[in-house]
């Protein structure tokens, strides 16, 4: 979208029948679940894109903000109904841990402090050390507090572990454990506070669908279930990529795919330096997940939008995903209910379940031909622990994607659903870069790439890209500019689901 309103000609070769990647759309039998993303936050940023091209996002995609935006279950029985009424929240806090729940207000108002300070620092490339330099650190690093991780920043605020993990668990948005991800990621919960938890009906893939609609009435052309085959070089410049279908050349070439996986299989490794496949194998990757896409006869009305299951020995079980690379028979876990909120999503006295399982990514010690039926009835059976203990016999679709489907079917490298990991060594200048500077025509956007993982960051990289590439090309960059310094949060009028 934004390529096509610089001026540039476009054309998509997607490997798929369907744009979005691993945000489309997996349809059978009435059916209609996310692949992947199924929580959409902080649409200020897709707003930005959609105004840039002449478009309003709310009128092309129909959101709901929900409230409460998840409820979270811990093994020992207790339970937050996470809304962002912050004075509701502080309620639901007191009954579990008293003395933390007078916290909630400065721990808002810290990370409002965080995330505006930081914004700059997530809309702008770095294309090396000398970006890095330019940030003003000395007073950014009190901030930032590198020395911490989610978890511990959180000590400052709540003693309870059980209300950490209510304002942590969402480092697995980004594949990292809460006691590894670096401390800057509590950013991530209080977005979700401050700017809500949305629902796109037809859910986020219809997101992805509106995006390729507007792209084509632009002039972009879209070619679906033509993969590519090829990037073609003279040299280290991509001059362009062979299909099946033929040849396309082009001035300039954006990666989308996931960045290992096209590194491996479509550039060769002596083209590339810091990321060879020696390299690239090195690297730390984020976890993957065991996927079960459920449609179901009835509908669990009591069964929130978004339930997160978290179990009390959620440090083991993300030790064993992240550095023992084995599975847990006791994982913790999140299921989808949205038929509570769109009944467009299955057919008429029917609805659908999403449930995913953090575990390793593709590994030596997991055989998944092996444990997908174990690892199926073993999360079946947890899902009684959420009142869903008759679930098995109310299936009437039923698809499993585990870490190996990630790698085989969505080319997904080593079936790191979060791409690489988002540790201090791969983050800013150390991540591949949007203007990818080890081949000559070649940018790159998504979560492989900065500013990182997670939907608004991913299409924030799309906005930086598109900025150097129109530069670059000596296109039309009006509307490309970064967002002003400050964002309001979305006020209380705006639509809920309860």
């Amino acid at each position: 979208m934004l390529l096509a309103r610089s001026g540039a000609e476009v054309t998509v070769l997607e490997r798929r029948d369907r744009v979005g990647g691993r945000t489309s759309a997996v349809e059978a039998d009435g059916f209609r679940f996310d692949m992947g993303p199924t929580f959409f936050l902080y649409p200020q940023v897709l707003r930005a894109i959609f105004e840039a091209c002449g478009r309003d996002l709310d009128q092309e995609v129909e959101m709901v903000r929900l409230d409460p935006q998840y409820d979270l279950r811990y093994e020992d029985g207790s339970r937050i109904q996470a809304t962002p009424d912050l004075t509701r929240l502080a309620r639901e806090i007191e009954r579990i841990a008293p003395k933390d729940a007078a916290n909630i207000p400065a721990f808002i108002e810290d990370n409002r402090e965080k995330l505006n300070a930081f914004r700059p620092i997530l809309e702008s490339p770095f294309n090396g050390w000398g970006d890095f330099f330019k940030l003003p650190f000395k007073q950014l690093l009190p901030l930032m507090r590198p020395w911490s991780s989610v978890d511990g920043d959180l000590k400052r605020y709540f003693k309870d572990p059980r209300i950490r993990l209510a304002f942590s668990f969402q480092s697995k948005y980004l594949g990292m454990s809460p006691f590894q991800c670096p401390s800057l990621f509590t950013i991530l919960s209080f977005i979700e506070y401050e700017y809500g938890v949305f629902h796109p009906i037809g859910g986020c893939a219809a997101i992805s669908e509106a995006m390729a609609r507007i792209a084509q009435e632009m002039g972009v052309r879209i070619h679906l279930e033509e993969p590519v085959e090829e990037i073609l070089f003279d040299g280290t410049r991509a001059v362009g990529a062979r299909t099946s279908v033929g040849e396309y050349h082009c001035d300039a070439m954006v990666i989308n795919a996931d960045f290992a996986q096209a590194m491996h299989k479509l550039v060769p490794d002596k083209l590339r330096k810091r990321y060879t496949d020696k390299k690239l194998e090195k690297k730390r990757y984020s976890c993957s997940t065991f996927m079960m896409y459920l449609g179901i006869d009835g509908v669990y009305d009591e069964l929130d939008h978004h339930t997160i299951y978290l179990t009390e020995d959620y440090k083991t079980n993300l030790r064993n995903i992240e550095h023992d690379h084995v599975l847990n028979d006791n994982p913790a876990f999140y299921v989808q209910n949205p038929c509570v909120t769109d009944p467009t999503l299955a057919p008429s006295g029917q609805s659908t379940l999403y449930v995913l399982a953090p575990v390793t990514h593709m590994t030596d010690n997991v055989d998944w031909a092996k444990e997908t039926p174990r690892y199926r009835d073993l999360m079946l059976e947890r899902l009684a622990r959420i009142g869903l203990g008759d679930v098995e016999k109310r299936i009437r679709y039923e698809k499993i994607l585990t870490p190996a489907g990630w790698q085989n079917d969505m080319e997904v490298y080593k079936g790191a659903t979060f791409n690489l990991a988002h540790n201090l060594g791969q983050m800013l200048h150390l991540r591949p870069k949007n203007r990818f500077d080890e081949l000559d025509g070649v940018y790159l956007v998504g979560g492989g790439t900065h500013p990182g993982s997670g939907l608004p960051v991913i299409f924030e990289s799309a906005r930086i890209t598109t900025r150097l590439m129109a530069e670059d090309l000596d296109l039309d960059t009006g509307g490309l500019a970064p967002m002003p310094t400050r964002v309001p949060a979305i006020q209380p009028e705006m639509t809920v689901a309860s």
